[in-house]
């Protein structure tokens, strides 16, 4: 999996997380980001389950370019 790295939040310090990244074999999109706290989760399980092999992931919208810049290069990518 060749992963192509887009950005982190330029807040977030040393540790660089949240990230985006898009993996270029298929056009998924990665996202590394804070775990939802349980009133999101709430929030989110109004819409329908969440099965157990995922999760809710909370971006700052201060990353709404980057991910808007992976959406592009999502659809850029050599998908085979």
């Amino acid at each position: 999996m060749a992963l192509q790295f887009i950005g982190k939040d330029p807040q977030s310090g040393k540790d660089g997380s949240p990230a985006v990244f898009v993996d270029q074999a298929n056009g998924d999109l990665v996202v590394q980001g804070w775990i939802a706290d349980s009133r999101t989760r709430a929030d989110c399980l109004e819409a329908g389950p969440i099965p157990d092999h995922e999760t809710v992931v909370r971006m700052p919208s201060r990353m709404v370019a980057m991910m808007r810049e992976a959406c592009d290069a999502a659809e850029r990518a050599d998908v085979h």
